[in-house]
């Protein structure tokens, strides 16, 4: 399509045979097989920016934490299932999809047309997520700066600190003996008494250890709640200007700039993770945090419980990054003919590989920090933003030369972050370009940096002293059964609407002919097992679905309203969309159901030389727009 002058067949640099080998062929020339879209370098690039879409901050702050609390060690039988269930056919399909097409989320719903509202719905979600997620990177950029010093600021109760601060536990009251008698006195008559108090009956002070007291008065400047915006947050404010004038710089270029920059982005984390692991594995009380993570402390009977099993379908539907839009969005830039097969299941394995790695490093130092502390690892172990920036660096803090350790582990953080971030902005461009291909093409780098500028003022209102109470609404509700909505729609359209064996026909036409039983796992999966696990976690997720809050703070009312305006506003394109297709047909309402059910008249292989005998009819897709819906006396799509 890019040499109009020659056979269509030709278009592509040669004729094609439909197998593996003229991928090897297409990558040996180091040709862009797609003129007009563009394609990854090479498979390095495509393979190493999935990895970084999908191995994230979740990997490290949530996954270790599920795998404690949910039975250690037993806790990896449900997660594997659930991989092989849920995550990967998932995760097969949506590369499989982009690569065939050549699409991004939103046009990719040529398949589909009445559900086009989905991938409008996965492009707002991520527009949300992306807002919030560039965030916790610009606070993970001033740990990194607040790394630079001799002593951590953190590390003690500096001036910022009130009087609950203390490195130890203080304690209030406790039972001693008095004259034979056993009385009950605070502790400052027990020691001007010179007595003892007695086991299991010491009660402690409500202290808060200097890192958390940093959190909320230094970093964050925390304000009581929603109500309160406060003022910008001006050091948070720059590290957020920063943190996208680094996507936008590694963004300029599309793919050709971020594919390169992933080589250090997506691969130095885990220099990182082995250098925290050695380090922490040598620490004293290291071993019973590894003992709590995944050693003898773990609970088989805990598989009995229905939550672990919800826990471990949720984590890794959220951790391989399924129905952003993401995936689909990165695939699109695939050649033909490359194993999407061979990349999806290798890009799921190193991700829970990645989770289980990170437990590791993680552990072996809250185990040294419960040694010191003389606490129990069940009392310093945390999830989210409590592990990131108050247990974690708390337990660094402890360590000798911590400013270097604080600093490897905030810059892992922010690679881990950029990683993510830099799909969720190629998706949100990916999906102009494909609306406006033209001005893409020609204004590529001015569109780019005027997504990031827009993001980055949006993003200033979770800046603020209430920015966290924002972040965590978005993450509540945008995060959460939004994407699940938008998850099985995808599944039930693509295998009961368009029909999975043709599907499995169209993944073929990309990586040759398989046998039935190689499909028989896929169909079984495709077909009822990973739309009834979905299903299943999107009725828990409603019915479990609770009204926000932020430790102890309580959201307001009107937080709480926003919060689902924002998720209707995501899903509400959904039907809406629908709608306008059905409208824009013609014959009577059940055929144009129908009609609006069936691909557009240009859906198929982006480049003629692909299609084949199957998609020989397709309508070239500069000269039929992708709304335009086959009618009853116009094209209908026959089924091979």
């Amino acid at each position: 399509m890019g040499m109009l002058s020659l056979p269509g067949f030709l278009s592509c640099g040669k004729k094609k045979d439909f197998n593996l080998s003229n991928e090897k062929d297409a990558q040996a020339s180091g040709s862009d097989e797609n003129l007009e879209r563009g394609n990854w370098s090479n498979k390095a690039d495509y393979l190493l920016s999935m990895v970084g879409y999908a191995v994230g901050l979740g990997n490290v702050w949530r996954f270790p934490y599920l795998t404690y609390q949910n039975g250690g060690g037993a806790f990896l039988i449900p997660y594997t299932l659930m991989l092989a269930l849920a995550g990967l056919p998932l995760f097969f399909m949506e590369c499989s999809l982009g690569q065939f097409a050549s699409l991004g989320p939103v046009s990719i719903w040529r398949i589909l047309p009445l559900f086009q509202g989905v991938g409008i719905t996965m492009v707002i979600i991520s527009t949300f997520v992306t807002i919030y997620y560039n965030v916790i990177i610009a606070y993970a950029l001033y740990y990194l700066f607040a790394s630079f010093q001799k002593v951590l600021p953190w590390s003690d109760c500096f001036s910022w600190a009130d009087e609950f601060c203390s490195k130890t536990r203080l304690v209030s009251d406790c039972n001693a003996t008095l004259d034979g008698e056993i009385i009950h006195a605070n502790y400052s008559f027990i020691t001007n008494n010179n007595l003892t108090c007695m086991n299991g009956t010491i009660n402690y002070k409500p202290v808060q250890f200097p890192s958390e007291q940093y959190w909320n008065k230094v970093t964050l400047q925390r304000s009581s709640g929603l109500d309160e915006t406060g003022n910008i947050v001006w050091y948070l404010a720059l590290c957020l200007l920063l943190s996208w004038m680094i996507v936008g710089a590694a963004l300029f270029k599309g793919i050709k700039s971020s594919g390169k920059v992933v080589y250090f982005t997506a691969l130095f984390p885990y220099v990182i993770l082995l250098i925290l692991l050695v380090r922490g594995a040598t620490l004293e009380g290291a071993r019973d945090g590894i003992e709590y993570y995944i050693g003898t402390q773990s609970n088989i009977t805990k598989l009995m419980e229905a939550e672990v099993w919800k826990d471990a379908a949720t984590q890794i539907f959220y951790s391989l990054s399924v129905a952003w839009g993401g995936l689909v969005a990165l695939s699109s830039y695939n050649k033909f003919h490359n194993n999407c097969y061979s990349d999806a299941i290798m890009v799921c394995v190193t991700n829970c590989l990645t989770s289980i790695f990170a437990g590791f490093a993680i552990f072996s130092i809250l185990g040294h920090m419960a040694f010191v502390s003389k606490r129990p690892v069940s009392e310093v172990v945390d999830s989210g933003f409590d592990l990131a920036f108050v247990a974690y660096p708390e337990a660094l803090s402890k360590l000798p030369v911590s400013p270097l350790w604080s600093f490897l582990f905030f810059f892992m953080l922010v690679l881990l972050g950029l990683d993510s971030q830099f799909a969720s902005i190629e998706t949100l461009t990916t999906t102009i370009h494909d609306i406006y291909p033209e001005a893409m093409k020609k204004l590529r780098v001015p569109i780019t940096l005027g997504v990031c500028i827009l993001l980055f003022f949006l993003g200033l209102i979770c800046v603020t002293q209430a920015g966290i109470y924002w972040v965590n609404l978005i993450d509540h509700f945008c995060a959460g059964w939004g994407i699940l909505i938008a998850a099985v729609l995808e599944i039930i359209g693509i295998v009961y609407i368009y029909g999975g064996n043709r599907f499995i026909e169209d993944i073929e036409m990309m990586i040759g002919k398989k046998s039935r039983l190689f499909w028989l796992w896929w169909r079984a999966c495709w077909f009822f097992v990973t739309p009834v696990l979905l299903m299943a976690i999107l009725v828990w997720s409603l019915v479990t679905f609770s009204t926000p809050t932020y430790g102890s703070v309580l959201y307001p009312t009107w937080g709480t309203v926003v919060g689902w305006c924002m998720i209707i506003f995501c899903v509400i394109w959904i039907p809406v969309i629908a709608i306008v297709k059905i409208a824009k047909a013609e014959g009577n309402l059940c055929q144009r159901i129908v009609n609006c059910c069936r691909p557009a008249a240009n859906w198929g292989p982006y480049l003629e030389c692909h299609r084949g005998e199957r998609y020989s009819h397709v309508v070239d897709p500069k000269k039929e727009k992708e709304h335009e819906i086959p009618t009853v006396s116009g094209f209908v799509y026959t089924q091979q």
